[in-house]
């Protein structure tokens, strides 16, 4: 067991102590993460990967208590906490331009992880089309969520998620195809 799983069971037990050891111990893991992410945002973008690291620990160990599993699980739940304060963020921008005469750009499918660079509005097309995936496939859907907006390599999900990594390339390439057609409203000609 890994320091960091150790911590998390002390955690979910109720002791309030061990909070303050995890973020030293993942720390400087989530917030390259999150540079790694914020770096290929559009120009302008104002939230820095310090406060990305800082919200998502702050809704992460809050005052609700948490079950994490293992390293793994607290990870995936990392990533999809600052999937959610990035698309919180997008939706504020978004609100902010609206009637700004800018042109919305579509996702290209080669290009569909986040980090590419994608305006709110294409964010948000992606957070719509993701929620849907979950509930069709569940660790598809994990699989972007930690690719996308984790910067996880695959090797590297495949290990969290428990699977072959030639099965994380599978679920990958099916999550790109599903996600484009779900984002440009392509009907699925084929049969179930």
């Amino acid at each position: 067991m890994t320091d960091v799983t150790r911590i998390l069971n002390a955690i979910a037990g109720g002791d309030a102590t061990a909070t303050d050891e995890l973020l030293p111990l993942v720390y400087e893991e989530l917030r390259l993460l999150a540079a790694r992410k914020l770096s290929h945002e559009p120009p302008g973008q104002t939230l820095q990967a310090t406060a990305l690291v800082h919200e998502a620990y702050i809704r992460l160990v809050g005052d609700e208590p948490h079950g994490w599993d293992n390293r793994g699980h607290f990870f995936a739940a990392a990533a999809e906490a600052m999937r959610r304060i990035l698309v919180e963020n997008a939706r504020r921008k978004r609100t902010h331009r609206r009637g700004g005469g800018m042109d919305k750009v579509g996702l290209d499918v080669v290009d569909l992880p986040v980090d590419m660079g994608v305006d709110a509005d294409d964010l948000l097309a992606l957070d719509e089309a993701l929620t849907k995936l979950a509930g069709a496939d569940a660790v598809v859907a994990d699989l972007v969520k930690l690719h996308c907006f984790a910067g996880l390599p695959l090797v590297s999900i495949a290990e969290i998620l428990g699977v072959s990594s030639r099965t994380a390339e599978r679920y990958w390439a099916f999550a790109k195809t599903w996600l484009y057609r779900e984002i440009c409203g392509e009907e699925n000609t084929r049969a179930g």
